[in-house]
C-alpha cells in the first residue's frame, strides 16, 4: 500500500489529513506482517496504530486490554467512525451468553474488524477453539507494561499471552505502552518472544505539561483552592484508597465543586455512569483510584492531582499523561509526604522477596523524583532512557520556575553517616535524627546513647533538618533503609567511601516534607495568622452593639469567632455560618453589621479573601447534637450521658458549649439545681451579666474560689443559652 492510499484511509475513517509522529511507519510495519513494539506517551495516538491497520486488513484483529471501561471507550470510538456497529466488539465477562454468541457470529460473518478481549477471556478453552476457526489479522496488546514484573501495573495473566497466542494463530504481534524504561521494554519483548520486533519509541517529553510537587499539608484545603482557580475546567484527582476517593469526592461536593467518585469497588453501571458524566462534561472533576483513566480519550483534561504519591514513576507518568492530550494547558499537582512512602513500604511486607525488592526500588525512584531539586522533566525523561537539556523546560516545572535554595552539606552528611555507624546500623531514621539534634527521648536514655561521643553534635540544627539530610542521603544511596527490620538505617558501600573521603554534596535547604501530613484539621483557621486591624474594628463594633443591647460583648460573638472572621473575611450569612462558634441563629441575629464591616474593609483594602481555604466540614455531627439535646430534655445526669458515649463530663460540657455558641438554646437547669441554690445561681448570673469577658479564670478569682470551675462553667452555659439565644 502506498503513502497516498494510507493517507486516504486515514481521511476516510478518521477525518485526519496527516499522520502524527511515527504512526504511518508503524501502520506500514504491521501491514507488512512484522512484529511491532510501540512506546509512545499518553496522548501520542497509540490507538490509531492498530485501529487503522485492523480496518484495512482481512479478518479480525484481537486487542488485549486490561480494563472493561477502556474497552467500552475504544469500541464506542471505532463505531463512531463506521456505518456498522458490528465493526468493533468486546468479549469479556460483562456479556451475557446471548450477547457473546452475537459477537462470535459477527466475527464469522466477517463484519468485525476489532475485537477487544480481557486476557482472562483468551484463556477459556471455548474461546481458544473459536479463534482457531476464524481468520485473525494480528494480535495487539494495549498497556503492554502489564506484562513486566518491573512495570507499574504488573498482571500475572499477561505473562501467559504468548503461549495462548501460539495456541491460536501465528500472526504478527503489536505491543503498545505509554511507559517503558529500557528494562521494562526488554522484559516485554523477551516474554512475548518478539525480540525481532521493530521498535518505535517516541519522545516522552510533553512540553505542554507543568509539573509541581507540594508538601502534603492541609491537602484538602489546597486542592479546593486550586480547583476553584480552574473553574469549569476538567480534572482528575488520584487517591490510593477507595475510602479516600469517596471521602474527598464528598468534601469537594460539599464545597460546591462538581465532582464524582470512581473506583473498582463500585458496581459496573455506576462506574460507567460516572465515566460517561465526565466524558460528556456533566461533571468537572473525577476523584479516582488508578482504575480510572487508562485509555480514556478525553483530550481536554486540564489538571491531574495526586492526593497520594503513586507507587512508581511509571504510574506517575501515565496518570499525569492524561492531562492536556490536545496540546493545550495541562497542570500536574502532586502532594508528597514521606509518611505515604512508609505506608507503601508496609504494603510490600509479606510479599515474595523478589517482589519486595522490585517494589522498594520503584518507591526509591518516586522518592528521588519528589525530593529532587533538579528539573523534574529532566529527571523523568532520564528515567525513561531519554536525555534532556533542562534549558528547554522553559520553567514548566516548579524546580525550574522556583529554583530551590541549596547549601554545601558535606560536613552534615559526613556527621550523619558517622552517627549511623556509631549507632551500629541498628536504629531507624527518627532515632538517628533525634540523637544528632541532642533530644532526650526515652529510647536514647534506655540505650544510653546520650553517653556516646556524637550525641548532640548536630544540635545547632533541629530534627526536621536532620530528617531532610537523612532523606537526601537515602536518595543518594549513601544509606539504605532495611524494610525487613522495620526501616533500620544501614550503611552502603558508597556511604563508607564518603566517610573516608567526603565529597562536595549540595543539600536542598527547603521543602522539608517530614512534617507534611494529611491529618491536619482543615477547619482550624483561627489559630493561624489573622487580620489584626479588622479584628480590632470588630472588637469596637461588638462593644458598641453590646452597649446598645445591654448584654455582655461575648454574648454576641466570642473572641475566637472574631479571630476566625478576621482570617476568613466572610461577607454572606452562609459564609458566616462556616465560622467557628457561629450557627444559623447567631448569624441571623447578630451577623448583619459585622458582615457589612468586613465587606467594606475588604473592598477598601483590596483584599483577596481566602475563601478558597474555607473547607466545610464533611462530618455531619447533627445526629450527635440531636441525641445530646434529647438526653438533656430527658433530664439525664450529664455524667451518665457522657459514660454512655465513652466521654468525660468535660467533653460533654465542650459539646454543650459548642451547641450554645452556635445559637441553640439548651436547658440544663435540672442539673444545676442539684448543685447550686437559687441565691448562688443569681449571684453568678449577675456576674456574667456585667462582665466584660466570659473568662472562667477571672470569674474564679472574682469569687475568691467560692465556686468551683465546673459550677462557674455550668452557669456560663445557662447564661449564654438564655441571653445569646
Amino acid at each position: 500500500m502506498n503513502v497516498s492510499d494510507l493517507t486516504g484511509a486515514l481521511r476516510k475513517y478518521f477525518g485526519y489529513d496527516k499522520f502524527r509522529g511515527d504512526q504511518e511507519k508503524i501502520i506500514r510495519n504491521i501491514l507488512e506482517g512484522q512484529n511491532t513494539f510501540v512506546i509512545m506517551p499518553t496522548g501520542g495516538g497509540k490507538s490509531m496504530c492498530y485501529q487503522l491497520p485492523a480496518l484495512l486488513s482481512e479478518g479480525v484483529s484481537i486487542v488485549v486490554s486490561p480494563l472493561i471501561a477502556l474497552m467500552k471507550n475504544q469500541v464506542d470510538a471505532i463505531r463512531n467512525v463506521s456505518e456498522d456497529d458490528s465493526v468493533a466488539h468486546v468479549l469479556n465477562s460483562s456479556l451475557s451468553k446471548t450477547e457473546a454468541n452475537k459477537v462470535k457470529q459477527d466475527i464469522r460473518d466477517g463484519k468485525t474488524k476489532l475485537l477487544y478481549v480481557a486476557p482472562e477471556s483468551l484463556t477459556k478453552k471455548e474461546n481458544v477453539d473459536f479463534f482457531n476457526q476464524v481468520n485473525i489479522s494480528f494480535f495487539a496488546i494495549d498497556e503492554a507494561h502489564c506484562i513486566s514484573e518491573w512495570g507499574h501495573d504488573f498482571r500475572p495473566e499477561y505473562r501467559r499471552l504468548r503461549e495462548i497466542f501460539e495456541q491460536i494463530s501465528n500472526v504478527p504481534i503489536i505491543a503498545l505502552t505509554a511507559t517503558a524504561t529500557p528494562k521494562v521494554q526488554h522484559d516485554i519483548q523477551k516474554n512475548l518472544n518478539m525480540l525481532d520486533a521493530t521498535v518505535f519509541k517516541d519522545s516522552f517529553n510533553r512540553d505542554n505539561l507543568y509539573y509541581e510537587v507540594r508538601p502534603k499539608k492541609e491537602v484538602e484545603k489546597e486542592i479546593i483552592k486550586y480547583i476553584r482557580s480552574k473553574q469549569g475546567k476538567s480534572g482528575i484527582i488520584y487517591c490510593l484508597s477507595r475510602k479516600k476517593v469517596e471521602q474527598l469526592a464528598e468534601v469537594l461536593r460539599v464545597n460546591g465543586i462538581n465532582a464524582l467518585a470512581y473506583h473498582a469497588g463500585m458496581d459496573a453501571s455506576t462506574r460507567a455512569k460516572h465515566q460517561d458524566a465526565f466524558l460528556m462534561e456533566e461533571v468537572d472533576v473525577i476523584v479516582a483510584t488508578i482504575a480510572f483513566g487508562m485509555g480514556i480519550d478525553k483530550p481536554d483534561v486540564r489538571f491531574v492531582i495526586h492526593h497520594d504519591i503513586p507507587k512508581s514513576l511509571e504510574s506517575y507518568y501515565q496518570e499525569t499523561g492524561r492531562a492536556g492530550r490536545d496540546g493545550g494547558e495541562g497542570e500536574l499537582l502532586t502532594f508528597y509526604s514521606y509518611k505515604d512512602i512508609e505506608k507503601l513500604e508496609k504494603f510490600l511486607q509479606g510479599k515474595p522477596v523478589a517482589e519486595q525488592e522490585i517494589g522498594r526500588q520503584l518507591l526509591f525512584e518516586i522518592v528521588s523524583y519528589a525530593e529532587s531539586s533538579i528539573c523534574r522533566r529532566k529527571y523523568l525523561l532520564h528515567y525513561f532512557g531519554e536525555e534532556f537539556d533542562e534549558k528547554n523546560c522553559n520553567s514548566m516545572c516548579d524546580n525550574c520556575k522556583h529554583p530551590k535554595e541549596t547549601m554545601e552539606g558535606k560536613e552534615y552528611v559526613q556527621l550523619l553517616l558517622q552517627a549511623v555507624v556509631e549507632l551500629k546500623e541498628m536504629q531507624k531514621a527518627k532515632h538517628i535524627c533525634a540523637f544528632l539534634a541532642g533530644k532526650d527521648t526515652a529510647e536514647i536514655s534506655t540505650y544510653k546513647h546520650d553517653k556516646l561521643p556524637l550525641y548532640g553534635k548536630g544540635k545547632e540544627r533541629d530534627e526536621a533538618f536532620w530528617n531532610a539530610v537523612m532523606r537526601q542521603c537515602l536518595v543518594a544511596k549513601l544509606v539504605a533503609k532495611d524494610i525487613e527490620s522495620y526501616g533500620v538505617i544501614k550503611m552502603t558501600e558508597e556511604g563508607h567511601d564518603f566517610i573516608k573521603e567526603p565529597k562536595h554534596f549540595m543539600l536542598i535547604k527547603e521543602n522539608d516534607f517530614s512534617s507534611a501530613s494529611d491529618e491536619v484539621n482543615i477547619n482550624n483557621n483561627a489559630k493561624g495568622a489573622f487580620d489584626e486591624v479588622l479584628y480590632q474594628s470588630m472588637l469596637d463594633l461588638r462593644k458598641q452593639i453590646s452597649k446598645e443591647k445591654g448584654i455582655p460583648p461575648f454574648v454576641i460573638f466570642q473572641e475566637s469567632s472574631l479571630k476566625d472572621m478576621s482570617f476568613q473575611y466572610p461577607i454572606t450569612v452562609e459564609e458566616l455560618t462556616n465560622i467557628q462558634g457561629v450557627g444559623q441563629g447567631k448569624a441571623k441575629r447578630y451577623g448583619a453589621p459585622f458582615l457589612a464591616l468586613i465587606k467594606q474593609y475588604v473592598e477598601e483594602n483590596d483584599i483577596e479573601r481566602p475563601q478558597d481555604l474555607v473547607v466545610k466540614q464533611l462530618v455531619n455531627k447533627s445526629g450527635m447534637k440531636v441525641r445530646l439535646i434529647q438526653n438533656i430534655d430527658r433530664k439525664l445526669p450529664l455524667e451518665d450521658i457522657g459514660s454512655s458515649q465513652g466521654k468525660s463530663l468535660n467533653e460533654v460540657l465542650d459539646e454543650i458549649e459548642m451547641i450554645v455558641q452556635s445559637g441553640t438554646r439548651v436547658n440544663i437547669n435540672y442539673y444545676i439545681d442539684d448543685m447550686l441554690d437559687d441565691g448562688e445561681q443569681e449571684e453568678i448570673y449577675e456576674y456574667f451579666s456585667d462582665a466584660e469577658t466570659d473568662d472562667l479564670k477571672e470569674a474564679y478569682e472574682e469569687f475568691d474560689g467560692d465556686y468551683s470551675e465546673e459550677e462557674l462553667r455550668l452557669m456560663r452555659i445557662k447564661f449564654m443559652s438564655e441571653m445569646a439565644n
